[in-house]
C-alpha cells in the first residue's frame, strides 16, 4: 500500500468570515518564539486544524496534538509479524508533517482567554524536545504527563506567563478574548481548516 497524502479542505462561512485555524497556527508559532523551551518546535511542520463539536458544553477535549511517528521517531513499527507506518500528511510543497495540532470546536472558542492559552501550551509542551514526531516522554508509568498533571500543567501556566510578558502584539492573539458568537458578530463568520485523522497502515515490505 502506498502512502495517502493527508489533504486539508476549509469548513465554515466563507464570505467575510475569520481564519480561526490560521490565527491559531500564527499565536503557537509565536509562543514558540518567544518561550525559550518550546524553541524546538518547527510549526511549518505541525497542521493546525479543528474537529467540529456537536455542543459547546464546558467538558470535555478542547485539543489534542497527535504524532505521526512512533516512539523515539521510528518511521515503522514492528507489531504482531509485521511492519506498521502513519500515513503521511503532506503540505502543498510535499513537506512532510510531523504532527497533527487540532483543536474541538466550538467548544475550544468557549473557553476563557487564560484557558485557552493554557490548553494551545498544554499540547504544544506534549512536542518531543526531539521534535522528531513523537511525544515528550516521561519517566514512569504515566510518559504523557509525568508522575504528576498537576506538576506538569504548573509548567504551562508558567510558559503562558512567560510568553505574556514578553509582550506578543495584541491584533496576533486578540481574538481568544471572543466566544464563537462573538467571532461570528465581529467577522460575521468562523471557517478553519479540516484535517483527516491520519490512520496506521501495513508498510510496504
Amino acid at each position: 500500500m502506498v502512502d495517502s497524502n493527508i489533504s486539508t479542505k476549509r469548513s465554515g462561512c466563507l464570505s467575510r468570515s475569520f481564519d480561526y485555524t490560521d490565527a491559531i497556527a500564527t499565536v503557537c508559532g509565536d509562543i514558540c518564539f518567544r518561550v525559550p523551551e518550546l524553541n524546538h518546535i518547527d510549526m511549518g511542520r505541525v497542521a493546525v486544524g479543528f474537529t467540529q463539536t456537536r455542543h459547546n458544553h464546558p467538558h470535555g477535549v478542547f485539543a489534542v496534538v497527535m504524532p505521526l511517528r512512533f516512539e523515539n521517531g521510528a518511521a515503522r513499527i514492528h507489531h504482531r509479524g509485521r511492519d506498521w507506518k502513519v500515513q503521511r500528511c503532506l503540505r502543498s510543497d510535499g513537506v512532510e508533517y510531523l504532527y497533527i495540532l487540532s483543536f474541538f470546536a466550538p467548544r475550544f472558542m468557549e473557553l476563557k482567554f487564560r484557558e485557552k492559552l493554557e490548553t494551545i501550551v498544554h499540547e504544544l509542551y506534549h512536542i518531543s524536545p526531539d521534535f522528531n514526531g513523537d511525544l515528550r516522554r516521561f519517566k514512569g508509568r504515566c510518559f504523557i504527563h509525568g508522575s504528576s498533571q498537576n506538576r506538569y500543567n504548573a509548567v504551562v501556566r508558567t510558559f503562558v506567563d512567560k510568553w505574556l510578558k514578553r509582550d506578543p502584539p495584541p491584533e496576533i492573539w486578540n481574538f481568544l478574548n471572543f466566544d464563537y458568537n462573538g467571532l461570528v458578530a465581529r467577522f460575521g463568520g468562523v471557517h478553519g481548516t479540516r484535517i483527516p485523522m491520519p490512520k496506521v497502515i501495513p508498510a510496504e515490505t
